[in-house]
């Protein structure tokens, strides 16, 4: 009711200042049309002229001012001066003559209307805006205290749980709390009572959103969904007072579910600030503390709450009585990333041939908004050769898009860049095949993409969760292969820049493996590094624990050590696979693009026009005598 008073009183002030406006614009018009019909002023002397040539037909005296009319019916206006003479004159010349007392002095209503109104109006329109927004107006007004939440309903584009794949833990967490609305008496018989929040932790695109919306399509209860962001204003007082009106709305709709995205936009630590506390932000966490769990219980209301930043919330707010249970929604396995694909298939005509378990192996890491992102690139491909399914060649084109970028065919490379390229990514498959402990190679190309002019893909067979030893020092060798082939093909004084990336690469996992993996004998199992974020003015720093100059000095030269023993196991391998390491080159340049079974087979000896694509990998002698995929 005070809002809907509220409403009609913005309205009457709203025409009130309309009226005004146009007040305001009618007087400037009149105003300009009089000054256009303002008679011409002319000089004395110029009237006297005017009277002698009998043009002057009427003329009106108020004191000293004259005024008349031309006999052409042209208007003057002049000052006279001291002249007996000039009424005889007049009267010479046949001019009408009229004499008017001069009106009483006083500024006119329309010039008060035009300089006051203007200034009233602006002062009036600051004085209003400042009082909706002070922070004692800020619940009683409509627009800046009310929550931002929206709530769903069952309409068009409705999610349940059928849609969600590859997070069954989250998904059994959340259909918990769903049974718990629609039958609460079921747990309350053991003594159960409904967990206030939930926090869903995850990279971005792992699903977390879509987790929220299932719950929404799921559960038979109102479900109101707001942004952390929504809360955040300039004003003091604002987010508070929303946080206070969504709980309010929720409590009168109980039981019911909020979800609120990107909690850590208004629940990052405390006392981070330059504020003493007193900032919008913080007064807006404060706000959610104690409605989450304070003196007024919120029973029957659960906050379903995403972050992809849980290491910057503030410790009381993801404590057990406010957020009751924390769900990670991680990235699929390839189990996971196989239903995801399923689902996001049903709605795109498929192949009959499209093995959509070759593309989840193949698409390791990948999150489900990467998932669906694969598969629409793969659509809009099919529709562009005209087709009207979508088949293997356009899954496996989207996927190169999706894990190396665009192919940049209109940079064209000079014969000598292509050859280097050639050797330089050649290199890299053929250690990549013989060290032991590696991800099989899928594709090698010189065709640039993004922006790199050459790239090998290497694709895990299975899902890993830690790197041993071997892998890492395998890794090692093949990063620096690039640079170990295009030293040994065009000497020192020709290498480039191009494994520039590479280099980066290896360094970050050599100190990886000596300052946090403790994979160095030489400075043992201790973490030299740890990475640990600090908040400030409410961004979250990340800084390294300080090292000591000795320290810095054995990490950076046993950082030095392992990518030059690396350097070294690719040289030696590329000196003893010298041919093999032509083949593919030469190979790379006359196709531009190999997949893994194609350079296995011309290692073996075999023509690549031989090797089928999409062929299971073939296993290969690595020169220890390992089985190396």
């Amino acid at each position: 009711m005070a809002s809907k008073k509220m409403d009609k009183r913005l309205a009457i002030f709203a025409g009130l200042a309309v009226l005004i406006v146009l007040a305001v614009g009618i007087i400037n018009i009149y105003q300009g049309q009089k000054a256009a019909d303002a008679p011409e002023i002319i000089t004395y002397s110029e009237f006297l002229d005017d009277v002698e040539q009998g043009q002057v037909q009427s003329v009106t005296m108020v004191d000293q001012a004259i005024s008349g009319a031309r006999t052409d019916r042209s208007t003057f206006r002049t000052y006279a001066a001291d002249d007996p003479g000039l009424v005889q004159s007049l009267r010479e010349h046949a001019v009408r003559i009229t004499a008017r007392e001069p009106a009483p002095e006083g500024p006119s209503v329309a010039g008060i209307l035009t300089s006051v109104l203007p200034m009233l109006l602006l002062v009036g329109i600051a004085v209003f805006f400042m009082w909706r927004m002070s922070p004692g107006n800020a619940q009683k007004t409509g627009a800046f205290g009310k929550s931002k939440a929206r709530l769903l309903t069952e309409g068009h584009g409705r999610v349940t749980f059928d849609d969600v794949a590859g997070v069954d833990e989250a998904k059994e967490n959340l259909q918990e709390i769903v049974e718990f609305l629609r039958s609460p008496g079921k747990f309350e018989q053991l003594g159960g009572r409904i967990p206030k929040g939930v926090l869903l932790v995850g990279p971005p695109g792992s699903g977390k959103t879509l987790l929220a919306r299932a719950v929404a399509g799921e559960a038979n209860v109102p479900f109101y969904t707001i942004s952390g962001s929504d809360f955040v204003e300039m004003f003091v007082g604002i987010g508070a007072s929303r946080v206070r009106d969504l709980f309010e709305q929720a409590k009168q709709n109980a039981p019911c579910i909020v979800f609120m995205d990107e909690i850590d936009a208004v629940g990052r630590h405390r006392g981070a600030g330059l504020g003493q506390g007193n900032d919008e932000r913080e007064q807006t966490l404060n706000a959610l503390l104690v409605e989450m769990d304070g003196f007024q219980p919120n029973e029957g209301i659960i906050l379903i709450a995403a972050t992809n930043r849980p290491d910057v919330l503030d410790p009381a707010l993801i404590r057990p009585g406010r957020f009751d249970r924390e769900i990670v929604v991680d990235n699929p396995d390839v189990a996971g990333r196989e239903q995801i694909l399923r689902i996001h298939a049903r709605r795109i005509p498929m192949e009959a041939d499209v093995d959509l378990a070759l593309v989840a192996r193949r698409s390791s890491g990948f999150s489900g908004a990467e998932l669906m992102n694969l598969v629409n690139e793969a659509a809009l491909r099919a529709v562009r050769r005209g087709r009207s399914a979508v088949g293997r060649r356009e899954l496996d084109e989207a996927q190169d898009k999706v894990t190396m970028g665009d192919e940049r065919r209109s940079h064209v490379l000079t014969e000598g860049e292509k050859r280097l390229t050639a050797y330089r990514e050649g290199g890299r498959a053929l250690v990549a095949l013989m060290v032991p402990g590696t991800d099989p190679v899928h594709k090698v190309t010189i065709v640039p993409r993004g922006r790199t002019t050459g790239m090998v893909s290497q694709l895990p067979e299975n899902e890993q969760t830690a790197m041993t030893l071997e892998q890492a020092t395998s890794r090692l060798a093949v990063l620096m292969a690039g640079r170990a082939a295009e030293e040994l093909t065009f000497g020192r004084r020709n290498i480039t820049s191009g494994s520039a990336g590479d280099i980066e690469e290896a360094t970050r996992l050599a100190r990886n493996m000596v300052t946090r993996w403790g994979f160095s004998e030489e400075l043992g199992p201790i973490a030299y590094e740890e990475n640990e974020e600090e908040v400030f003015l409410g961004h979250s720093v990340a800084r390294q624990r300080h090292l000591s100059e000795l320290d810095a000095q054995r990490v950076t030269a046993e950082v030095r050590r392992l990518v030059e023993a690396a350097f070294g196991e690719a040289r030696r391998i590329l000196v003893e696979h010298g041919a093999d390491l032509t083949a593919v080159a030469l190979a790379l340049l006359e196709h531009e693009t190999l997949t893994g079974n194609e350079v296995r087979a011309l290692v073996m000896g075999d023509p690549v026009s031989q090797v089928t694509a999409l062929s299971p990998p073939t296993p290969l002698r690595g020169l220890q005598g390992a089985v190396v995929s």
